[in-house]
């Protein structure tokens, strides 16, 4: 009897639903409900939101184009679905620069109403932000993209690897680097 049930229960690992996928290609739209909330948040915190839903829809129509080619060993899907949102989100380059310029240019608002703590404490946020976003505007797109895969998609370290499709000692070294750029933009020691 065919698994087809338990792939509608979200029972299965996204390798399963793949493969339930070559032959009912209408079960690819589970793993769209799976990771779509996850991709599209990775691609808005990197693009901002105008831009990041075309991104998360081109990463699963091209997801959905390579099934074929998907790596069966893997379980999870993510990293893969990932490594396809930052080669797309690479070709916005640009965009994504001048996005994190104009962060790092936002001037806080510093009218006090009473709420000193609170007022100094959005200020110092502020003013982090836009240390944040010059340091990640500087960064080449490679180490960016390993840094953000780690920072704000929450992949490990052979994840990133195997979204980025490259060896797990040169995700060390990008991450290395952009960590030592972002220390260094933040004014922080090499013990923080």
């Amino acid at each position: 009897m065919e698994t087809d049930v338990d792939v509608g229960t979200g029972r299965c690992t996204d390798a399963e639903l793949i493969a339930a996928a070559h032959r009912v290609p209408e079960r690819f739209a589970e793993l769209f409900d799976r990771h779509y909330g996850r991709i599209f948040a990775y691609a808005a915190r990197r693009l901002g939101r105008d831009v990041a839903e075309d991104v998360a829809s081109e990463t699963f129509l091209v997801a959905f184009s390579r099934i074929a080619g998907y790596d069966m060993s893997r379980p999870d899907a993510a990293p893969w679905l990932y490594g396809i949102a930052s080669n797309l989100i690479a070709r916005q380059g640009r965009a994504e620069s001048r996005r994190y310029r104009a962060l790092s240019r936002l001037v806080p608002d510093d009218t006090v109403d009473g709420y000193d703590d609170v007022i100094a404490g959005r200020l110092d946020a502020a003013t982090e932000r836009g240390r944040l976003a010059t340091a990640l505007a500087r960064l080449s797109g490679p180490d960016r993209d390993a840094l953000l895969l780690v920072a704000w998609a929450g992949l490990s370290q052979p994840e990133v690897a195997a979204a980025l499709e490259v060896p797990a000692g040169t995700v060390r070294s990008r991450l290395h680097r952009a960590r030592q750029a972002m220390r260094t933009a933040l004014g922080r020691g090499e013990a923080e």
